[in-house]
């Protein structure tokens, strides 16, 4: 008995999942090329292993005759019916011709050939089991380190690799530790073999944790619509429902935050923003950024670009650090997005503001009939205190102006910024 070889199949039946005369069949093909080598002068020589003792044979095909003259490729009769006693002379039979050490000889030069079917058998495997998995969430054991901080994952039947660029560099890991990652692909390699892609970077690893952390996302009452990653550090994802009687939000978010916290947990503590859906970009925007209030904004739908204006004590939150958090919302929103402080926009206003006021535009000087968004009454006592041309009211700053009975801050600045966006 072989035992070395039984050894083999017993393993990669029991470890790999391949079957046992899928293993012996790719030996026998490639012992076969080996045997002609071995067998001089011999054709037609076929190699079979027995599957429970693992004995290899060696046959070559022999034909019948009355007087051999090339020994390896003719059997007398006599010679023949000494291994079947129906032989015929012209008929052809096969004959153990195994060599005394073609165990050992054929298994050095098939090494090669060996692996390289076995490598085949194994993907074969490897897409039969995990093609169809692919987003999926698997669990598995750090294996060991290779080309540097890639992993090798054990999943059981086999190993798959998490490349560096596909888990946070936030994480760090131990030979042994656990894992729960993303079956993100299943690819061919160079040597002819397979295998499995994992990550925890992927935006789809923290759908498919929601999808196990809250039921109505998987009944499908909670629809998940956009989700952008900087993974390790922050996610953003948008959600609506399907059930105006459930709130998105609340039911991811869970009670208590029991939902988001397991979520965050297998995250390692990365932060997560649920966001309530909206198919207008502004209003999308808005939602991101709550409770923080946009005080100005402009929408630039040809250049996919949104402006927008914030309070100097909120610049540095819609920024985030290194700008991470404008640049998610960003991506979420689809557009870039360009973020200015409070006194940056005045003070760029202003001095537009003053330049106009300086031109030589006779236009400017024109006495005004109304004011467009401004009643009568209002118009009234701003032409009784003199700002009764667009000239007048550019060199006013909206202090000034709001010290008129009826007009307020707002209102004046309303009223410049108009006449200003008129003007430009």
């Amino acid at each position: 008995m072989n035992k070395d070889l039984i050894a083999i199949f017993e393993y990669l039946e029991r470890e790999k999942g391949i079957k046992r005369d899928v293993v012996i069949n790719a030996i026998e093909e490639s012992l076969q090329a080996a045997a002609r080598k071995s067998v001089s002068g011999a054709s037609n020589v076929t190699v079979t292993i027995h599957p429970k003792t693992g004995n290899i044979d060696v046959f070559c095909e022999k034909e019948i005759v009355d007087e051999v003259e090339v020994a390896s490729q003719e059997i007398s009769l006599e010679a023949a019916r000494a291994i079947d006693p129906d032989a015929q002379m012209g008929q052809f039979i096969d004959v153990v011709v195994t060599p005394k050490d073609f165990g050992r000889i054929a298994a050095q030069k098939a090494r090669q050939i060996i692996t390289q079917k076995l490598r085949g058998a194994e993907r074969d495997v490897i897409y039969e089991e995990y093609r169809h998995r692919i987003n999926d969430l698997v669990s598995g054991t750090v294996k060991r380190f290779v080309r540097g901080a890639n992993l090798i994952i054990d999943l059981g039947k086999v190993e798959a690799i998490m490349p560096a660029r596909e888990y946070p560099k936030t994480e760090k890991y131990q030979i042994g530790e656990k894992v729960l990652a993303l079956l993100a692909d299943v690819k061919d390699t160079e040597n002819g073999g397979a295998e499995v892609i994992l990550s925890r970077s992927n935006p789809e690893f923290v759908r498919q944790l929601l999808i196990q952390e809250v039921p109505e996302v998987s009944d499908g009452i909670i629809i998940i619509d956009k989700i952008v990653r900087d993974p390790g550090y922050r996610t953003k994802l948008t959600v609506r429902s399907t059930d105006s009687k459930i709130d998105p939000v609340g039911a991811c978010v869970g009670m208590r935050g029991n939902r988001v916290k397991n979520i965050v947990r297998e995250l390692h503590n990365e932060k997560i923003d649920i966001i309530p859906y909206s198919n207008d970009p502004i209003e999308l925007l808005q939602n991101a950024l709550s409770p923080i209030e946009i005080r100005k904004i402009n929408l630039n739908d040809e250049d996919k670009m949104i402006a927008i204006v914030v309070e100097d004590d909120d610049f540095a939150a819609v920024i985030g650090k290194k700008g991470m958090n404008a640049r998610l919302n960003s991506q979420l929103i689809g557009y870039d997005l360009e973020v200015q402080r409070m006194t940056d926009y005045n003070r760029t206003v202003e001095i537009q503001r003053q330049e106009l006021a300086a031109a030589e535009d006779p236009t400017l000087d024109q006495p005004l009939e109304n004011l467009e968004g401004v009643n009568s009454l209002i118009f009234d006592h701003l032409v009784a205190e003199g700002y009764n041309t667009l000239r007048s009211l550019l060199q006013a700053t909206p202090e000034k102006l709001a010290s008129i009975p009826g007009i307020s801050l707002e209102l004046a600045d309303k009223i410049l910024e108009q006449i200003r966006k008129q003007r430009i």
